[in-house]
C-alpha cells in the first residue's frame, strides 16, 4: 500500500521567547501538528501545546554556532508533507522577518504542499517594549526600520541612508559586528550621544540589557558579558528604557 500524500506545511512564529506571547492561532496549529521541526532559539515551553505522541525534531539555528543546513530542512518538511503528514515548522519572532519563511514557503508551493503562516510577534517589536521602549513616537521619529546587522557575503546595509531616515533603527543579528555598525552609523552622521540598547534573550526571565550611548556602547557591551541572541536598538525613543534589568552605563554629554 502506497503512502498517503497531501499533508500540510504550519510555519509558526513563536514570537521574541516568552511563551505567553504566543498567538491563539500558533497554539491551535502546534496542537493539530503530527511532527513538529523546531529552530533552536524558540522557547521550548511552547511544546506544551503539541500532543504527546507528536514527533519533535531540532533543527538549531543559532548565529555563531553550528546549524542546521537550511538546505536539509527544506527536505525534510516536504519529505513528512509528502507523506500526509501535518508539519509545524516553528519559528522565534515571525517567520516573514528575518526567518527565511519566504524560502521555505516557496520551496512548499513549487512541490504543491499547502502551507498556511501564523504570524508571530517579532523580535524588533516585543524585546524594545520588553524595556518600555516605543519604536515610534511621534515627538522623535518618524517610524522604525528594521535591518540586519548579518547580510548575505559581508554586506553592509546603507548606513547613510539610514541614518538620514529619522526612524528608530532596529537591528537583528548584529552584536558580533557591533564596532562595525557603530563606525557605519559614526560615519554616517549619527551623533555620538544617541541613545542606544541592546537586549540578550529578550522578554526572557533570562533577559539582560544595557542602555549606553552610540561611541560608547562596545565598551559597554563587553563589560557586561552580553552574548547572542541580542538585538540592538538606536535612537531617541530609548531614553523610554524603563526595565529594571536596564543599567544605565553613561549619561555624558556629547
Amino acid at each position: 500500500m502506497s503512502k498517503p500524500i497531501g499533508g500540510k506545511v504550519w510555519l509558526i512564529g513563536a514570537g521574541p521567547g516568552d511563551v505567553e506571547m504566543l498567538t491563539l492561532k500558533a497554539v491551535r496549529a502546534l496542537g493539530e501538528a503530527q511532527v513538529v521541526l523546531i529552530d533552536d532559539l524558540v522557547n521550548r515551553e511552547v511544546l506544551r501545546f503539541v500532543k504527546p505522541q507528536a514527533r519533535v525534531i531540532e533543527v538549531g539555528k543559532r548565529g555563531g554556532a553550528r546549524s542546521t543546513p537550511q538546505a536539509f530542512i527544506e527536505r525534510k518538511m516536504l519529505q513528512l508533507a509528502r507523506q500526509g503528514l501535518t508539519v509545524a515548522r516553528v519559528k522565534g519572532g515571525d517567520p516573514y522577518v528575518f526567518g527565511r519563511g519566504g524560502e521555505e514557503v516557496k520551496t512548499l508551493c513549487r512541490a504543491g504542499i499547502a502551507v498556511e503562516i501564523v504570524n508571530g510577534i517579532t523580535a524588533g517589536l516585543g524585546v524594545p517594549a520588553a524595556l518600555g521602549i516605543p519604536v515610534t513616537h511621534r515627538d522623535f521619529c518618524r517610524g522604525v526600520t528594521f535591518v540586519t546587522g548579518n547580510s548575505r557575503a559581508g554586506a553592509q546595509p546603507n548606513w547613510r541612508a539610514l541614518a538620514h531616515s529619522d526612524t528608530t533603527l532596529v537591528i537583528y543579528m548584529g552584536l558580533s559586528n557591533l564596532a562595525g555598525i557603530v563606525g557605519g552609523l559614526r560615519d554616517a552622521g549619527i551623533p555620538a550621544s544617541m541613545p542606544v540598547a541592546v537586549v540578550q534573550n529578550g522578554t526572557l526571565s533570562t533577559q539582560r540589557s544595557v542602555v549606553s550611548r552610540l561611541d560608547q556602547v562596545v565598551d559597554a557591551v563587553a563589560r557586561e558579558g552580553l552574548a547572542s541572541p541580542a538585538l540592538i536598538v538606536v535612537g531617541e525613543v530609548v531614553r523610554f528604557a524603563v526595565r529594571k534589568d536596564v543599567r544605565e552605563l553613561s549619561r555624558k554629554s556629547a
